[in-house]
């Protein structure tokens, strides 16, 4: 690894507890209608998640273009290169590496779903982006859904999809794998120990309280996760700067879940 990637590396993992909490506002074409849910204002979403002051944001390349400039320096920037439809409708990689450098991005991430028809399509996606990202030093952060077409290619968390997950992610030479936590702790323990570079949870899947996804990601640190990366359950549960809050006390203060929502003034 060059010094290039460690110092962009370093401003990720910025804190001094040596963990991650990012905000995902990347959702793009997956999202569903853009006139509901938490990022129906897209513009103002950002601005509630960074009033929580994460670590670092991942978004689309466009929307960076136009909303970043207001927070420069204020978190760690990570362009979201994948754009992928659960139907595989929609399957392009919208940014690359160089893209990255030019909007003075920290990281480049690359959504992928895995099974299925297409996943070796996915997987070179990853491959590609890693080997044209060595030349600027541009970490790459994978973000790999397990997909189980007995239920019509449904996003699972099961513990042998997870591990498989997180085994194309490193396997692929990426930085920082981001999956989503199995619900067990022994599987996911086992998992993270077992893999060479940094694990960190998504958010999802979307809990039915703001309570749930942070006992979830409280588990998943314990297990080794070096962190979360949360959108749904950042700004799909009412305030989002107090649910920002909340998952930086449970991050980087090590609080349980119920003292966290309390110190973030729930």
């Amino acid at each position: 690894m060059g010094l290039g990637t460690k110092i962009r590396l370093s401003r990720l993992f910025s804190h001094s507890s040596g963990n991650l909490f990012g905000g995902a506002v990347d959702h793009f074409v997956g999202y569903g209608n853009v006139r509901e849910g938490g990022l129906a204002d897209l513009p103002g979403a950002l601005a509630r998640v960074m009033a929580g002051q994460p670590d670092y944001i991942s978004i689309q390349p466009g929307a960076a273009r136009h909303l970043w400039s207001a927070y420069a320096g204020k978190a760690a920037l990570v362009i979201q290169a994948g754009c992928f439809t659960a139907d595989d409708r929609i399957s392009q990689l919208i940014a690359t590496p160089e893209d990255a450098v030019r909007y003075g991005a920290d990281a480049l991430a690359v959504a992928i779903p895995v099974r299925g028809d297409t996943e070796g399509h996915y997987i070179r996606w990853l491959t590609d982006t890693v080997n044209a990202a060595a030349r600027f030093e541009m970490p790459v952060v994978a973000h790999v859904y397990p997909r189980d077409y007995k239920q019509g290619g449904k996003i699972v968390f099961t513990p042998d999809e997870i591990a498989y997950a997180v085994r194309i992610g490193f396997e692929t030479g990426v930085d920082v794998i981001k999956v989503g936590y199995t619900g067990d702790f022994d599987s996911f323990q086992e998992t993270v120990a077992t893999c060479p570079v940094p694990i960190v949870i998504a958010g999802g899947p979307k809990t039915d309280t703001l309570l749930g996804a942070l006992t979830q990601t409280s588990d998943a640190l314990r297990a080794g996760a070096k962190g979360a990366v949360v959108g749904r359950n950042l700004w799909g549960h009412g305030d989002t700067t107090m649910a920002a809050r909340a998952f930086k006390f449970v991050i980087h203060d090590g609080l349980s879940a119920e003292k966290a929502l309390a110190a973030a003034g729930a």
